[in-house]
């Protein structure tokens, strides 16, 4: 470029048009999402939303933002981008149902340093899609084109979401009392979280991504690891609702071992049997690759739990029951018992390859 050559935008490595041409091509996904409260059209400076609308009288407001962590790269790496648009707001939320709240409306940030649209569409498409499970509006979000901020063909994404419930029906885990059950809803997979353990083993082992995974010939193994984050809101609303739950626990980064004592008020701890469910065969696979203790599994991984429900003993079978009709897998996995604020989790010499009776606790 001569010295008096006109500077622009886009010789700076930003395209208004490529911009402008995702904005198109993502509202009808977003205006898919509308829903009571919400009319989803995009293109303003801001979003709006009508509490009223969506039925509430009396509510309290409830916010979560999250990313996806490093099952990113995993997705970039191995250019399969349509389940992580899910991921993003599984994870928002499912934090969000813990505390009795109804998601209602989602924002979304995509930044990377040269937008492909392509990408980013299918992205874009999966965050849609996710709160359309949800039942959430996706109202918004920025996309982001920063040269030199991100190597070629990386992207970053974060997710807002906002709540409501009704003040009475808010879980704050002062319901949970002595002789409460623990239900644990199946997982989807690993989910969201421990995937910087998982590049380093599959990086380390050599694994091949594209083959069939060695624990099931019908599935490619990074299909398996990429298998979106579970969306538990629908089923479980209901039951919050009815004043049916005590608390929830999201299975997040640190496992069971480390959610449960979240929602526990002091003076409660969880113990939580491993025995009560069958690893799964993908957890036994991760175990074995990087011959992890079980201790370490419980609060690296959800080990096959992806939601902890804890609901009074006379309401277990009914609310076990309301779930599995809705779809859910359900486990009774374990029980609170007057001790420090915490979680135990336990196995035979049988559960997740132990060579003897294990245990793991946490407290706090």
């Amino acid at each position: 470029m001569s010295d008096d050559t006109p500077y622009t935008y886009a010789k700076a490595g930003v395209s208004i048009a490529a911009g402008n041409a995702l904005v198109k091509a993502i509202a009808p996904l977003a205006r898919a999402t509308a829903r009571p409260g919400a009319n989803a059209d995009l293109g303003g400076f801001g979003g709006f939303f009508d509490l009223k609308a969506a039925g509430y009288t009396d509510p309290l407001l409830v916010a979560a933002n999250d990313g996806v962590g490093t099952k990113l790269k995993l997705a970039i790496d191995s250019g399969k981008h349509d389940g992580v648009g899910i991921d993003l707001v599984a994870m928002c939320v499912n934090d969000l149902i813990v505390q009795g709240a109804e998601p209602l409306f989602f924002l979304d940030y995509f930044a990377t340093g040269k937008l492909d649209n392509g990408v980013a569409e299918r992205v874009i498409a999966g965050i849609a899609e996710g709160c359309r499970i949800a039942g959430c509006a996706l109202i918004g979000g920025e996309t982001a084109e920063m040269p030199g901020m991100y190597a070629d063909g990386d992207y970053d994404l974060a997710g807002f979401c906002v709540g409501a419930v009704e003040r009475d029906q808010a879980l704050t885990g002062t319901r949970v009392a002595e002789g409460d059950v623990i239900l644990g809803l199946a997982s989807s997979g690993v989910h969201s979280n421990g995937f910087s353990l998982v590049r380093r083993l599959a990086a380390d082992k050599g694994w091949k991504l594209d083959r069939p995974a060695l624990f099931d010939q019908d599935v490619l193994l990074i299909d398996a690891l990429l298998a979106p984050t579970r969306i538990y809101v629908k089923s479980l609303l209901p039951l919050v609702r009815a004043g049916k739950v005590a608390a929830m626990a999201h299975i997040t980064g640190g496992g069971l071992l480390e959610n449960i004592p979240r929602v526990l008020p002091d003076g409660l701890h969880a113990h939580v049997d491993a025995d009560a469910w069958p690893q799964p065969r993908l957890m036994a696979f991760l175990q074995a690759q990087g011959n992890i203790e079980p201790g370490e599994m419980a609060r690296t991984f959800n080990c096959g739990i992806g939601m902890a429900v804890i609901v009074r003993p006379e309401e277990a079978d009914g609310v076990a029951a309301a779930l599995e009709s809705a779809g859910e897998t359900v486990f009774r996995i374990g029980r609170i018992a007057q001790g420090a604020k915490g979680c135990t989790v336990s196995g035979s010499a049988e559960a997740w390859s132990a060579r003897a009776a294990w245990t793991a606790t946490h407290e706090g």
